[in-house]
């Protein structure tokens, strides 16, 4: 039993790496064909500083989803989004203070809380529908449509840190390996991900619902939480906390509504009167930081981070 628990790690662990792996060579590739075929470096970048780093959740809980494993996979959606603004930001703003500058930030903070709303909303009768799946997603499109649009109003220092953001090569060979072995290491890192899921909950005590919510989650957020750190240390604040908005929204916009789209999406009690709740609670505390002296101290990352620390035992607490 502990060598197959310990094989089951192994197997979970190596997943993490290769979800990091093609995320990375995803973004790459993505940049690279967009401004082959047309669009300008600052567009690139700000679409990929917005959704760009949720393709390995999406990758996760797409093959959870195909799986049956339901619970996992929204656990996986919710919990990536207070991972993103307990854990990855908090340890950020930890390790060097945040300055933030990007204007469209602040909008769409405010649409991450409305989305949050609008699912605790959909799931109050304990799922969502396909009608409302859709919905969520025909938001995406619009969001995606008025982007470029509120992007232009962007000063020319931001626009030339997300222009910088966005330099690859732009050769069509190159770009197209990169986006097939990106492929690869995502469909293969997700199973390696989600198959060995069960196993680990039951060595934990957790029920699937805490294994997404809690190790997948948390393990899937350590690359994006290392590359956050990493943008910190060189003063770019707008990343950090463009990635972790935007990757918020996709999850909640494209990853739950996409699966409701598909087929009605039961919801546990648990997420309309914690986890989502949680969610709104941490978008709620960032947002006053963002409209104040737009800087995220080292203080208010600590805030951040005790809050995420608090909020794991409560889920162990009430939920396990």
């Amino acid at each position: 039993m502990q060598s197959a628990t310990l094989a089951a790690t192994g197997s979970f662990l190596l997943g993490v790496v290769l979800l990091a792996l093609g995320g990375d060579s995803i973004v790459k590739a993505a940049s690279g064909l967009a401004q082959r075929f047309g669009a300008s470096p600052f567009l690139a970048g700000l679409l990929l500083v917005a959704f760009g780093t949720s393709l390995p959740e999406l990758a996760v809980n797409a093959r959870a989803f195909a799986a049956g494993m339901e619970e996992l996979a929204l656990g996986n959606a919710v919990g990536s989004n207070i991972a993103n603004l307990g854990l990855t930001l908090g340890v950020a703003a930890m390790v060097a203070p945040l300055a933030v500058r990007m204007r469209l930030l602040g909008p769409l903070l405010v649409l991450l809380i409305a989305a949050t709303v609008a699912v605790i909303g959909f799931g109050l009768d304990g799922a969502i529908d396909r009608f409302e799946g859709v919905l969520l997603l025909v938001v995406f499109v619009v969001l995606l449509a008025l982007l470029p649009g509120r992007g232009r109003r962007e000063t020319a220092a931001v626009r030339e840190t997300v222009e910088t953001f966005a330099m690859t090569r732009t050769e069509l060979q190159l770009n197209l390996l990169r986006l097939v072995i990106a492929l690869l290491l995502l469909y293969f890192g997700a199973g390696l991900v989600v198959k060995p899921a069960p196993q680990l909950g039951m060595a934990l005590g957790l029920s699937p619902l805490l294994v997404g919510l809690l190790p997948v989650a948390i393990a899937t957020a350590v690359p994006e939480m290392v590359a956050a750190i990493v943008a910190a240390r060189r003063g770019q604040g707008d990343m950090v906390v463009g990635h972790v908005i935007g990757s918020s929204l996709f999850n909640l916009l494209v990853i739950i509504g996409g699966m409701a789209a598909w087929r009605p999406l039961a919801l546990p009690a648990s997420f309309v009167r914690l986890e989502l709740p949680a969610a709104i609670a941490f978008a709620l505390v960032l947002y006053p930081m963002l409209r104040g002296d737009l800087r995220i101290s080292r203080l208010e990352g600590a805030i951040l981070f005790g809050a995420f620390c608090g909020w794991v035992v409560l889920e162990l607490l009430l939920v396990g």
